[in-house]
């Protein structure tokens, strides 16, 4: 009997150092990869000049064919959302370190690495195309780098003329003839009655995803696969936008031009409107545990 009770302690002494290791080895932090798509529908894009042979062309809902040559946009205010709902943000107050510019003639922009994510699940992931008002600001020193990546590498994601930087940056060629197709997006700033700047357009727009699966971040470092279609540029859910070239307000196709009103069309439909739609033209293709 006595055997037998020394047996049933040493067992219970060995399970419980069996579950204690297990859980040692389990990280309490681990790594979440984003891997941003671009896309026209289904389709990778493809940058080109005017007269490329290899560029991937989309038509909108408005029957004008267009392509691109060039493509960027800003995340930042990156957020990963648990299972039981807690929301866990990511350096979403530090440009620097939780701030990123997509740049489609890059490849390595396209994959960005959130580090030290507690260990959880995660239904939901949410996070900001463009600045939020409080950051939007050319702040070399607080954020160098941030500032450098915007400013320097041909990505010229810095408004000339205003405080902010851009949100979008899309360049490219319209129409049987090709006309310039040069679209920039970002919040403004107006003179009040005093003469003091006071917001304009707030052009920053929050994105909220849900997983298809939860993604698991704990001994797998998890990638979330997400596909921005930039078929709603012109065909979103919100406008369905005929370019035209010109001088009049409701002129649309180059920056110099197109008027606050006019960018916000774009904003909307990249972006969503803020209220009914969050999601704009991004989707999650799939998580990979």
């Amino acid at each position: 009997m006595k055997n037998l009770k020394k047996y049933l302690l040493l067992s219970a002494v060995s399970l419980a150092l069996v579950s204690c290791s297990k859980d040692d080895d389990a990280p309490v932090a681990n790594k979440v990869k984003l891997e941003f798509k671009n896309t026209f529908g289904d389709t990778e894009i493809v940058l080109g000049g005017a007269t490329s042979s290899n560029a991937t062309a989309n038509t909108s809902d408005a029957g004008q064919v267009h392509h691109f040559s060039e493509l960027k946009y800003v995340i930042s205010n990156i957020r990963l959302v648990k299972a039981d709902g807690t929301e866990v943000p990511y350096n979403v107050n530090d440009l620097d370190k939780g701030a990123t510019i997509v740049n489609h003639a890059k490849p390595t922009t396209l994959n960005y690495v959130l580090s030290n994510i507690p260990t959880a699940e995660y239904r939901q992931i949410k996070f900001g195309l463009g600045v939020r008002t409080d950051l939007n600001t050319l702040d070399q020193v607080r954020f160098p780098n941030f500032y450098a990546s915007a400013g320097a590498n041909d990505t010229e994601t810095m408004w000339e003329w205003g405080t902010g930087y851009r949100f979008t940056k899309i360049e490219g060629f319209y129409g049987t003839d090709n006309k310039e197709l040069s679209i920039h997006t970002g919040s403004t700033v107006e003179d009040d009655e005093n003469g003091n700047h006071v917001q304009g357009v707030d052009a920053y727009r929050n994105i909220v995803l849900d997983l298809p699966q939860n993604a698991n971040v704990g001994v797998n470092a998890p990638k979330i696969i997400i596909k921005a279609d930039f078929d709603k540029l012109l065909s979103g859910n919100a406008h369905k936008i005929t370019l035209s070239s010109g001088t009049g307000m409701n002129d649309n196709a180059t920056p110099n031009i197109h008027t606050a009103v006019q960018m916000t069309k774009f904003v909307d439909n990249l972006g969503g409107n803020g209220t009914s739609d969050l999601k704009g033209m991004f989707s999650i293709i799939k998580v990979e545990n």
